[in-house]
């Protein structure tokens, strides 16, 4: 028998008594577990496929796989076919591409495989060599290579998580590098999709209009040619795919075979994914999705392998990208899990005291000159970092929001390469303390992002009826006196033993929202609200906000009510938009409702991954690149 063959038939539905365990053990310790949104989810998942009712942070493994494919000679790509090499090279000997540092970021060991580099690459320190062939055959034309070939890619693919799974691995993060892969993937998604060529074709490497149309006819021309087989996924692989797409397809058969998971990146690990269901339906319980890709046809994948998308960052670019970010949430909620079911054993007299604010009256109207004065991130350090990020070893702006993050958080730290903040979470209680779950929350939220916390219960005198913007100016005053914080999370919490998203959050969307979720109030109107504790609240925060960003710190939302007290800072501040940023849902996906910083956490993660790139990637010249022949890159990278 095969080693595919003994693989599929390895391949068990996950563990349904340990998702049982952890399950119970959250509904134990909290009244609402799903209040964590995704999280719950995602921490489920995991031990389905391990079988660990004692979840343990997962030994992560990125594996690279390289391939050249013989349809780059039909002129799809914006960069030439030795780039394949010239990245292969980067990422093992100037360890400076995108891979590299999301890596990094994730705490993933990465390896790199020539699956079928065309150029020669034999003096590449840590190359795994399992060349099937100089690169595929031009699939616009024929078969890309032989049912043969497509077998032994596959089942080399489940030879490597075979050896590292015996190591210790159980998470593994595939990414792809192959100029003109996109076109095979597409050809790939068009066929088990069942999408045009047109719906199914992208930019890939952010190709001009007249490219993009060459590359739609070329998918439909491989199509045309080969007619694969849509239920016959060694069919379609071999007659259109790559050699280190397949290989992907044997990481995800071998993962699966030996309880492991993978976490998809973008749409090459989709389509390689797509290949693997269709040889083995049940293999897409040990995936896990991670961002929505900025290719047209990727959510046409997710839907297909009935997966969600935790994060739209405008990625279109594979080595791992989002994969890595993602499976930092899964450590996250791995954290989480721990710190909660431990929250029985905690003292309440040992919470965080809280810091009660104070209102310094005599500084009024410096406070509100300095609000109308703001000072505007750097555009000098912000458009330096911009250029270094347009000329790192990456397709133009192919990394999406994560660019942005960093470029603003250049300007803000008036740094042209920051590489890292200086972060701390406020957790706004109206109480004197917070309940256990919710400080053990809190705690494992600011420990994973590395960051400091604290809990400020509001004053008994700013909960009187008195007049909103009596709340608001104590919050500018306190706000303003943060000092040593580039990035500042606002949230807040109830006060419950183990509620964590109680009706806080639902009574202040009803009376500062509207339906579609727009703002109820001009700022006249809602300065001039009769005042109860929870619009004090409101105010209070938005006060912290306008009172923070005047000092230059990067303020970030948490929950429903913080996301609110921020857009009502910004109707009552519009200066201090460049120091906004909401997390979810511009960012981040995860359907989370609990209060006390969660959400700003993992926002703070991402601006971690952001300075990550920019500490660790090159520039084409620094890592001998090849630049951009098409496209907007080609009008900006330079070498």
């Amino acid at each position: 028998m095969s080693l595919l063959n003994q693989t599929i038939k390895k391949i068990m539905p996950p563990d349904q008594r340990a998702i049982k365990f952890v399950k119970n053990k959250l509904s134990q310790t909290m009244t609402n577990p799903d209040g964590l949104g995704e999280l719950q989810n995602i921490l489920l998942r995991y031990v389905g496929i391990t079988g660990q009712i004692k979840p343990e942070i997962p030994k992560k493994l990125t594996i690279i796989t390289c391939a050249d494919h013989g349809v780059a000679e039909m002129n799809v790509s914006a960069y030439p076919q030795e780039t394949t090499a010239h990245m292969t090279r980067n990422y093992l000997v100037s360890k400076g591409a995108v891979a590299n540092s999301m890596s990094n970021f994730c705490g993933s060991d990465m390896i790199v495989v020539d699956m079928g580099i065309k150029a020669p690459v034999d003096d590449i320190p840590g190359l795994i060599d399992h060349k099937i062939a100089p690169g595929t055959n031009n699939c616009a034309k024929g078969p890309a290579m032989t049912r043969e070939q497509a077998i032994e890619a596959i089942e080399t693919g489940i030879q490597l998580v075979n050896t590292y799974a015996n190591k210790g691995y159980c998470c593994f993060l595939p990414g792809e590098m192959g100029i003109a892969n996109t076109t095979s993937s597409a050809a790939i998604v068009a066929c088990l999709c069942n999408l045009t060529p047109k719906q199914a074709t992208g930019r890939g490497t952010n190709i001009s209009d007249e490219r993009l149309a060459i590359k739609i006819d070329v998918v439909k021309q491989a199509l045309t040619v080969n007619k694969p087989d849509p239920t016959d996924g060694l069919d379609v692989m071999s007659k259109i795919g790559g050699f280190e797409l397949a290989c992907i397809t044997g990481i995800i058969l071998g993962a699966a075979a030996n309880h492991c998971f993978v976490v998809l990146d973008g749409f090459n690990t989709g389509s390689a994914a797509l290949v693997a269901q269709a040889i083995c339906p049940e293999v897409t319980n040990y995936l896990m999705a991670s961002h929505l890709a900025a290719e047209p046809a990727h959510n046409a994948i997710l839907k297909k392998l009935n997966l969600s998308p935790y994060m739209d960052l405008k990625f279109r670019l594979g080595e791992a990208t989002g994969s890595s970010i993602a499976v930092n949430i899964l450590d996250c909620a791995i954290k989480t899990y721990h710190s909660v079911c431990q929250a029985a054993l905690a003292e309440k007299d040992k919470l965080i005291k809280p810091n009660i604010p104070t209102t310094d009256f005599d500084t009024k109207m410096a406070l509100l000159k300095q609000v109308r004065n703001i000072t505007l991130p750097d555009e000098v350090a912000r458009e330096k970092c911009r250029n270094r990020i347009d000329n790192l070893t990456k397709p133009i702006y192919s990394l999406g929001k994560l660019e942005n993050i960093a470029e603003n958080i250049a300007g803000i730290t008036r740094q042209k390469k920051p590489t890292q903040v200086r972060k701390k979470i406020l957790v706004i209680t109206p109480q004197e303390s917070c309940s256990v779950v919710q400080h053990r929350l809190t705690q494992a939220f600011a420990s994973h992002a590395n960051a400091n916390y604290h809990f400020t219960s509001i004053p008994k005198n700013l909960m009187k009826p008195q007049t909103l913007s009596f709340s608001l100016l104590q919050g500018i005053c306190y706000g303003s006196k943060i000092n040593n914080i580039d990035v500042l999370g606002i949230a807040c919490c109830e006060n419950h033993p183990k509620e964590i998203c109680g009706t806080f959050s639902l009574t202040i969307k009803q009376q500062l929202c509207n339906f579609d979720n727009s703002l109820r109030y001009s700022k006249r109107k809602f300065l001039s609200l009769e005042p109860n504790p929870y619009l004090c609240q409101i105010a209070f925060m938005a006060g912290i906000a306008i009172g923070a960003a005047s000092k230059g710190i990067l303020v970030l939302s948490d929950d429903i009510p913080s996301s609110i007290a921020i857009r009502y800072a910004l109707l009552l501040a519009p200066t201090i938009n460049p120091y906004i940023m909401f997390v979810c849902p511009d960012y981040l996906n995860l359907h989370i409702t609990t209060g006390g910083g969660c959400i700003c956490a993992l926002g703070m993660k991402l601006i971690d991954a952001s300075l990550q790139m920019l500490k660790d990637m090159k520039t084409f010249a620094e890592a001998d690149v090849a630049i951009a022949n098409d496209g907007p890159g080609a009008k900006i990278q330079t070498k």
